[in-house]
């Protein structure tokens, strides 16, 4: 088992920034890939950004490219999602996600086996 604990969520003004965290303990070996999702009230949830813990490689959705960084912290098992330049659109909960994926199935909330508990983001216009 892989236990995930996210923690940064809050509420800010359009324009501002937050930073979540996603601490990984346990069977980690098993989470290769770590990964953010968000869901808005009454959606599906939506993949936000992905990085393998080998390597660092990252991918993101387009609507967050240049705003949001994903980065890891080996030492630390910990995972992050600085988040720039908000806007009320971002306003949902926000999830970590951990498991061993493929490329082609990183956007798939369905084949991540782990999930933290969710952190909510509330921006305000």
């Amino acid at each position: 088992q892989v236990q995930l604990v996210e923690s940064g969520g809050g509420l800010v003004q359009a324009g501002g920034s937050l930073r979540l965290s996603c601490a990984s303990s346990g069977r980690t070996f098993d989470a290769a890939t770590m990964a953010w999702f968000f869901q808005a009230p009454g959606k599906e949830r939506e993949f936000v950004a992905a990085i393998r813990w080998r390597g660092g490689s990252t991918a993101y959705t387009n609507s967050v490219e240049g705003r949001f960084t994903i980065s890891r912290d080996s030492a630390k098992n910990t995972v992050y999602l600085q988040m720039n330049t908000l806007k009320p659109e971002d306003t949902a909960v926000y999830f970590c996600a951990a498991g061993t994926i493929v490329a082609a199935n990183l956007r798939i909330p369905t084949v991540y086996a782990y999930w933290g508990q969710g952190t909510q983001v509330t921006v305000s216009s």
